[in-house]
């Protein structure tokens, strides 16, 4: 019978107890011992769970408490300069500090750059590295919690991002190319590995996801060098992890001198023929043949026949697990008691996945229970295609007749950014935030007693108008130009949406980790989307009643509501995502209609929804931008449509930016120091940009000096014209006692530019 294992499991906990024991060790509430014994716990519960679903081997390793790639970074001594007292002092203080920033005190310490891991929307930590940058072990963490799940009697797999893709995943701070750091690196992991073989661990994962996308010769020359010297060692056995897409080099990895591999047969199955062809049939060869990024059940229909064919070509040193690590899913689908009972037998979150593995195996070994539970679990799946709500035809005809028209403004960019100047009176260097402000435990017991019938619905508004006008006045006081709601209404961006559109459903404890103690509670689109009514006319209607600055309409688009939800599996993503955009262009419009003069429609997710291969990128980039522009289509030209987008690498989609062509984009850029403009100004974008001018992914506060810095540096490479002020992203995670100094940094800085701008033309 193959052996049963997976890659890596969720570290937030069922009911986020590590965000919990996380945040509260940052308010100063509990201590260091405190937070480490709940790790401890989350750590032996998830264990214990994946080998009574049916796992024969569980990794180790694999928990974070912020971030495995900073926990990387971290193993090997790559700390950068700025952290390293704090560091050296105390080691979980320098850690926090370079996930999160730190203030006090002295110069501040600005967090490691963060942006997202491969196509998906976990954010990974930045490693920061130079020329000559030195390695060596800083403890044993993998060998350590290989230790604690032996000792509990586990058979344990620790799990380690190999060095090739730890490397190509980094930043070099000086101009230098990562991989020229890859023979000072080796040493380190060569250490770690005899120590672990000295230890008798059998076997150790390295996760090298940098092997399904474009390599060039550098890469396989780097990945040729670190196995041979890895290989040559004492060592461990090696499990070579692939996932998130299929192998791009299949000679390369073959010659690669590791004990098994690991394929990611959901999101490329063809590989696999590739592979049995190339693979020798006395390594292990790992199948990852559930999904470990989405939440539906598998097929048996078409996983039982591949297994069989691996089986027949390849032996019995076959394993089975999902494609890739849990950490994109939810826990437990039993968990999920309010939702419909035909929708929540479709679901697999990780313990379900895990049973799934458990019965494909004993199928292959002939268990007629097994083939029996598969057969009904096929004819359970099948019958999605009769269930109401699965396939609406009214949205279907619509899709049918969209046209490529409906995706179009009424006029250029130069002749809409006049009709919105007269129209909204705005300064030169314009200031705005991103959206959301401060969701305040008050904020959440409100939205908590609403839910459980404890307020009514007329209470409910008038707190929530409340909050809204206090948002107001204090965006007045602070002096803001164009004005935001503030989102008191919402708990997350694109749950807030789903709950009002036809096709999604809800969890109650669906979430999974975006960044830190970060969570989202991601919906499920089981059906085809449309919009039964106007999901935030009311709240922007009366934020604007109560002011005469313009206040933007905030809506999440089509790609991101696609990308941050798990997404049904039986129609094919593009559609979906069209979709949404319909359904999103009749929310535009009534916004519109009632006043609002201008409408962000934000887009963070259009970057990591970008295939990993190059060749792809074309085909994605065509309908993700369709799908934004038919969303923002057909409004008047004084109406001005801004989007915002996240960390992302501007130089791959910076085309596909322009093709938005949405009045006003805002990026996060202060992490980077402002590097992410270089795209916009080598592609000479042509409209509004919003470079985000501080960090509010860190309690520090920055004062007016290095706002000023940051804005001189957007001013140094963009015509002033074209320049909007802003923070980097929402703000609801930070505090009023820290948003409330820092846009007004913000906004003094922005003035001092205006002043000294109009004496720059008097003169």
């Amino acid at each position: 019978m193959p052996l049963v294992t997976h890659l890596g499991f969720p570290r937030i906990g069922a009911r986020r107890e590590l965000k919990k024991a996380l945040e509260s060790h940052w308010r100063g509430e509990s201590d260091a011992n405190q937070l480490l014994d709940t790790a401890r716990q989350l750590r032996e519960r998830h264990w214990a769970l994946s080998v009574s679903a049916g796992a024969d081997v569980v990794p180790c390793n694999d928990f974070s408490l912020y971030d495995h790639v900073l926990d990387t970074a971290v193993l090997f001594g790559a700390v950068p300069q700025r952290h390293r007292e704090l560091f050296d002092a105390d080691p979980l203080a320098g850690y926090f500090a370079m996930a999160r920033g730190q203030r006090g005190e002295g110069a501040p310490r600005p967090a490691l750059e963060m942006t997202k891991w491969f196509d998906t929307n976990y954010h990974y930590l930045v490693p920061e590295l130079h020329a000559g940058q030195g390695f060596a072990l800083h403890g044993e963490a993998p060998l350590d919690a290989w230790r604690e799940a032996k000792a509990l009697g586990y058979n344990a797999r620790p799990v380690l991002l190999g060095p090739v893709s730890f490397l190509r995943l980094s930043k070099a701070t000086d101009g230098s190319c990562p991989m020229d750091l890859l023979e000072a690196l080796l040493p380190a992991y060569v250490d770690l590995l005899q120590r672990m073989a000295a230890a008798g661990v059998p076997w150790l994962q390295l996760d090298e996801p940098c092997l399904v996308t474009d390599l060039d010769d550098i890469d396989r020359a780097a990945y040729q060098r670190a196995y041979a010297v890895l290989g040559k060692t004492q060592r461990p056995n090696l499990l070579l992890a692939t996932y998130f897409g299929g192998v791009s080099d299949v000679e390369l990895l073959a010659s690669l001198t590791v004990d098994g591999v690991h394929l990611d047969l959901c999101r490329a199955p063809k590989q696999l023929d590739a592979v049995l062809g190339a693979w020798p049939r006395d390594r292990v060869l790992s199948l990852g043949v559930v999904d470990g990024r989405n939440v539906w059940r598998s097929q048996p229909a078409q996983v039982l026949p591949r297994l069989r064919q691996a089986i027949e070509r390849h032996g019995p040193k076959l394993w089975l697990a999902p494609s890739c690590s849990l950490l994109h899913v939810p826990i437990d689908a039993r968990e999920e008691t309010r939702l419909a009972p035909k929708l929540r037998s479709w679901l697999a979150f990780a313990r379900q996945k895990i049973e799934e593995l458990r019965h494909y195996a004993a199928a292959l070994d002939g268990r007629p229970e097994a083939l029996a539970a598969l057969d009904a679990q096929q004819t359970l799946l099948d019958s999605r295609a009769q269930h109401p709500g699965v396939v609406d035809a009214k949205v279907r005809s619509r899709l049918a007749a969209l046209s490529q028209q409906a995706g179009q403004r009424r006029s250029s960019y130069h002749a809409r950014h006049h009709a919105q100047q007269r129209a909204l009176n705005l300064p030169e260097l314009p200031t705005t935030t991103i959206g959301s402000f401060p969701q305040t435990p008050e904020l959440r017991r409100l939205r908590a007693d609403h839910r459980a019938g404890r307020l009514s619905q007329a209470d409910y508004e008038r707190a929530l108008e409340k909050d809204i006008e206090h948002v107001i006045r204090a965006q007045e006081s602070i002096g803001l130009d164009v004005l935001v709601h503030g989102e008191p209404e919402r708990n997350d961006m694109v749950e807030y949406f789903g709950e009002q559109l036809a096709g999604y459903a809800f969890t109650r404890l669906g979430w999974v980790q975006s960044y830190g103690s970060r969570c989202v509670k991601p919906p499920l689109i089981f059906g085809d989307v449309s919009r039964p009514a106007a999901m935030t006319v009311r709240w922007s209607r009366y934020a604007q009643s109560l002011t005469k600055r313009p206040v933007k309409g905030m809506l999440t688009g089509p790609v991101t509501m696609l990308q941050w939800s798990f997404v049904r599996d039986d129609l094919p993503r593009d559609q979906v995502c069209a979709q949404i955009a319909l359904a999103l262009r009749d929310e535009v419009h009534d916004l519109e209609r009632a006043g609002i003069g201008v409408i962000q429609v934000d887009e963070p997710a259009l970057r990591e929804g970008l295939p990993l291969r190059r060749s792809e990128w074309d085909a994605y980039l065509d309908w993700a931008v369709q799908a934004f522009r038919v969303a923002v289509g057909g409004v008047a030209d004084s109406t001005q449509i801004h989007s915002h987008m996240c960390y992302s690498e501007f130089n791959d989609i910076i085309g596909a930016v322009a093709a938005m062509d949405a009045d006003v984009v805002s990026i996060e850029a202060s992490r980077s120091h402002m590097e992410l403009l270089e795209a916009f100004v080598d592609q000479h974008y042509p409209n509004a940009i919003g470079p985000g001018l501080y960090d509010i992914h860190s309690p520090h506060v920055p004062d007016t000096a290095s706002v000023l810095a940051l804005l001189d540096k957007a001013l140094a490479v963009l015509d002033k014209r074209q320049l909007w002020v802003n923070p980097d992203c929402g703000l609801k995670t930070r505090q009023w006692s820290e948003v409330e100094p820092a846009l007004r940094h913000m906004v003094a800085a922005a003035r001092a530019r205006r002043q000294a701008s109009a004496h720059t033309d008097a003169a």
